[in-house]
């Protein structure tokens, strides 16, 4: 019987660097098309952790040496992120669908999630983000609105909110896709974190967990099954974690 399926990639198991993440792209690839060639309709989420990590730095570094290069706000650095890691799954999942002669459209959307401007997460940053920064880096930035906390006594971070998702913005373009049959790619790092200011999306200094997200996601297009891939099986930090076997489809 045909499901519809969230499949939610870990960041961490798309690989640490490009060459790594193409690598572990064309192998979920694979995976992937499996469950399409069973008559699944499958929509594919993804992590950024390691991805969004490597963008921040990049732009640190460009703005410690070049005064006209800004350091970018978070909802940019996730935009980024959902481009180039998109544009390497679509490419892995066409080439593998056309490998078995199946002509199957893959689509990315550029997918912002809307969070609670009054949610909890925001009066407390708690996530680090980026490199080390010096007492008097830190200072500066402070004063340019970042919010940053020392780390372990190795100097200080930048730090921003966890918030929960309230809501997928382009949740009916997903709809669309899928309604005309496509594969699609969204909700990429847990989505671009807006809040809404009347008709007006702002991007926020946020992450969003990309298993919330994506299980949001799962329950507002009434998916039949929320499936989570990580790069180490079995493996949850709580105490009360159990194992999940291959066959369990779970409940809405």
């Amino acid at each position: 019987m045909s499901k519809k399926i969230v499949l939610a990639l870990g960041g961490n198991a798309l690989g640490d660097d490009l060459a790594g993440q193409m690598q572990a792209v064309t192998q979920t690839a694979q995976a992937i098309v499996d469950l399409i060639a069973q008559g699944h309709q499958v929509v594919v989420t993804h992590g950024n952790g390691p991805q969004v990590g490597m963008i921040n730095l990049a732009f640190e570094a460009a703005a410690k040496t070049e005064a006209h290069t800004p350091m970018l706000p978070m909802s940019v650095c996730v935009a980024l992120s959902q481009g180039y890691i998109g544009y390497d799954l679509q490419n892995a999942l066409r080439e593998a669908l056309l490998a078995r002669g199946m002509s199957v459209p893959v689509a990315t959307v550029i997918t912002q999630v809307e969070v609670d401007a009054a949610d909890e997460a925001f009066r407390d940053p708690s996530k680090p983000i980026g490199s080390f920064f010096s007492a008097a880096e830190a200072k500066v930035l402070t004063r340019q609105g970042y919010t940053l906390k020392e780390d372990a006594g190795r100097g200080y971070r930048r730090v921003v909110a966890s918030p929960e998702p309230v809501d997928i913005i382009e949740k009916e373009t997903v709809k669309a896709l899928m309604d005309a049959g496509q594969v699609v790619i969204t909700v990429g790092g847990g989505g671009i974190p807006v809040v809404r200011e009347g008709n007006h999306l702002r991007g926020v200094s946020a992450v969003i967990d990309k298993d919330r997200a994506s299980a949001r996601l799962a329950a507002t297009i009434d998916a039949d099954m929320l499936i989570i891939l990580t790069a180490v099986g079995k493996k949850w930090p709580s105490t009360s974690a159990r194992p999940i076997s291959s066959g369990w489809t779970g409940s809405r």
